[in-house]
């Protein structure tokens, strides 16, 4: 089941088998059960999770206990609280598992260790974490200026099989709207 991480580094990073042998040493496998809490507001983030198997996501609890999800994380996706791991600060949103997970714990020693072995690196690093600021940043112009329909037929194109896998409500607030309003647009576009 690493296999499907050792073949995310090959792409993304173009790294070979022997580089892959060298971190091998810093890689942590976890299984999560649903429910399970890996991350809590006001924790410091000591590990990145890449996605094996399952889903993970982030979110924030607003003042009334309403939940609004940031990010979803399935199969071959990453999450982190980026600005907690790296400089240590608490993390301002949570991180659960919406299904049972398997994943890769990434913690600073194993980046520690991709710098080291792969020279280009910080460059790649860089790169990645500049396509995570693109992927927030089309996210929040969406809701600032999409309709609900557009938002909702944005997110089947991105996340083909999760609107089939979690209930209407969590995909509701990962799209920025009410329940009803998600069934309403689902029930005009199932109606076209």
């Amino acid at each position: 089941m690493v296999e499907a991480f050792f073949d995310y580094l090959r792409t993304k990073l173009s790294i070979n088998d022997l580089q892959i042998s060298q971190l091998k040493p810093n890689l942590k496998l976890r299984h999560v059960e649903k429910g399970q809490l890996l991350l809590r507001v006001g924790e410091v983030c000591l590990y990145g999770s890449f996605v094996l198997k399952g889903c993970l996501r982030s979110y924030v609890i607003d003042e009334k206990g309403k939940e609004h999800i940031i990010q979803f994380a399935p199969e071959n996706w990453w999450i982190a609280e980026q600005i907690s791991f790296f400089n240590k600060e608490p993390a301002i949103y949570y991180i659960d598992a919406i299904e049972a997970t398997d994943l890769v714990a990434l913690d600073l020693a194993f980046f520690e260790e991709l710098n080291r072995v792969v020279p280009n690196m910080p460059q790649m690093l860089s790169s990645l974490q500049l396509n995570s600021l693109r992927s927030f940043q089309k996210r929040l112009i969406s809701h600032l200026s999409e309709t609900g329909e557009q938002r909702y037929l944005a997110f089947i194109r991105t996340y083909p099989s999760l609107s089939l896998r979690f209930p209407l409500w969590m995909i509701a607030s990962y799209l920025g709207m009410a329940p009803e309003s998600l069934s309403r647009i689902r029930k005009e576009l199932a109606d076209k």
